[in-house]
């Protein structure tokens, strides 16, 4: 099989990356397309389906929004779906079984072994041929269950770790724990993060609670896996749930000692939902997080660059921005939610580092206020393509805003030093506002500025600006300034971007 990787376009940095969270059923599985295959691997690689109101599905949708790389939530075999009957049960997939085989209900020929693996690979070349790589969401923190594991069954007492009382540890609430410092262990990682490059093509690995990996297992793994692709993407969650072991762990606080990977950047997920649903006591901290999280500039810094902070607002495991807003902001309306979560879409694009987006996040999609729905079933996970066809205009604002990124090397830059150097952030009450200093970064433009309004008043903004376009989620627009009136008005709940030639 070709991966068709020549066709993929070069990454100079991770912060060049648009990742896009889905699960391979969830992004297929809605009733509203004419995909044939639908929760299965083809069908997410099927060309030139549509939505019932004619607009692009599943892999002709992704393409359109022009991300960069698809992150699929596990793809390898995982115990609580029967692959016989895919539609008996559900589950995301975070209780896995087997690391080196493919998840055979996601085959498009059931009884078929071989099929699993053939559709995958097709789907992989489909993706690279159009520009797009594949992450993989790996869960090497731990099993399903221990006592009925291949690991226990070949050495007991050897794959897992275990609490000084001498219980299995189960740190992550998951199941029980493998010890990934133990040669074997950490041998059996390697082996199947080289078999998954080797045989899928695949392009990046997102590690399920990464905090529970040691530092020496993660840093074999860039190793491995940046000698076979060096723009290869590593990131995971570095959260800090205590546990057994003994040594540096893949931590976010330990993110000096893995320059390497990317960590979920949760001070920008908190201060960034708050900020735009319209506290101002978030807003100097929203100004750092902006920054790439990588300057001590109003709170301490949390890496060594911003190619280390993957920005998000929502992910597949908590709680969809809408429903967020819902339930923060019940004085508004439907219309007021849903342009905040334009801005939401807006400011993890505008931001250094590197964005991420949760699946539907894009056009304001709900949970039904449930938040870790990785058992709910399609009702609460599916991608609505219905939906998707009420609000396609939030789509291409979406899609605008990733077109813009791309021709931005302003918007890239992940060197702190750079980064304090070409921009300038100030605000006018609740207003914040950023001018770019480094005009060689911003040509053929002489002056950009970006304006955050998140609150429920228009803001005045009482500059002189000269010709120029301004861009909102309706697109650009020309704009001149009225000599009697000087500045700009910018409408409550909106992002605007001003750029002058």
């Amino acid at each position: 099989v070709s991966f068709h990787e020549e066709k993929l376009p070069k990454m100079a940095s991770p912060t060049d990356a648009i990742l896009y969270e889905g699960h391979v059923r969830d992004l297929t599985i809605d009733s509203h397309t004419d995909i044939v295959h639908k929760g299965r691997f083809l069908g997410l690689c099927e060309k030139g389906r549509t939505s019932e109101g004619g607009h692009p599905a599943g892999f002709d949708y992704l393409r359109f929004l022009g991300i960069t790389h698809l992150q699929l939530l596990p793809i390898y075999d995982y115990q609580t779906v029967d692959e016989a009957h895919p539609n008996a049960s559900y589950n995301w997939g975070y209780d896995p079984r087997q690391y080196f085989v493919p998840e055979g209900s996601f085959a498009s020929d059931l009884p078929d072994p071989y099929s699993r693996i053939k559709d995958l690979k097709a789907m992989v070349s489909a993706y690279h041929e159009a520009g797009i790589r594949i992450v993989m969401d790996v869960v090497f923190n731990h099993v399903y269950e221990s006592s009925q594991s291949v690991f226990e069954a070949c050495v007991p007492n050897y794959y897992f770790r275990r609490r000084s009382s001498g219980k299995l540890a189960t740190t992550s609430g998951c199941g029980n724990d493998l010890a990934s410092e133990r040669p074997m262990v950490r041998k059996m990682i390697l082996d199947a993060c080289r078999h998954w490059i080797d045989e899928y093509g695949i392009d990046g690995f997102r590690f399920d609670l990464m905090g529970l990996l040691d530092v020496e297992t993660l840093r074999r793994i860039e190793r491995l896996a940046k000698r076979k692709k060096p723009d290869f993407l590593l990131y995971g969650e570095g959260w800090n749930m205590g546990g057994e072991l003994k040594m540096p762990q893949g931590r976010m606080e330990n993110a000096s000692l893995l320059p390497g990977f990317g960590f979920f950047n949760d001070v920008f997920r908190e201060n960034v939902k708050s900020y735009l649903s319209g506290d101002e006591g978030n807003k100097q901290v929203f100004k750092a997080v902006y920054s790439g999280s990588s300057l001590d500039f109003i709170i301490p810094r949390k890496f060594l660059d911003a190619r280390q902070s993957i920005n998000y607002v929502e992910c597949h495991d908590n709680s969809t921005y809408y429903d967020y807003l819902r339930q923060r902001r019940p004085d508004q309306n439907e219309e007021a939610i849903l342009e905040s979560c334009q801005m939401a879409v807006a400011a993890i694009l505008l931001s250094r580092g590197v964005p991420f987006f949760h699946a539907g996040q894009e056009i304001g999609q709900s949970k039904w206020g449930e938040e870790n729905t990785y058992n709910k079933g399609d009702r609460f996970n599916k991608f609505s393509y219905a939906l998707l066809d009420l609000r396609f205009e939030m789509a291409e604002s979406f899609r605008r805003l990733v077109e813009l990124r791309k021709k931005s090397p302003a918007l890239r830059l992940y060197e702190p030093s750079l980064i304090d150097e070409s921009i300038d952030i100030q605000d006018q009450g609740i207003l914040v506002y950023i001018t770019y200093l480094d005009k060689k970064l911003i040509a053929p433009f002489k002056e950009i500025y970006e304006f955050f309004n998140p609150s429920d008043e228009d803001i005045l903004f009482p500059e002189t600006l000269g010709k120029g376009v301004l861009l909102s989620r309706e697109g650009a627009l020309p704009f001149e300034e009225d000599p009697k009136s000087p500045g700009v008005l910018i409408p409550k709940r909106s992002v605007i971007i001003y750029l002058a030639e």
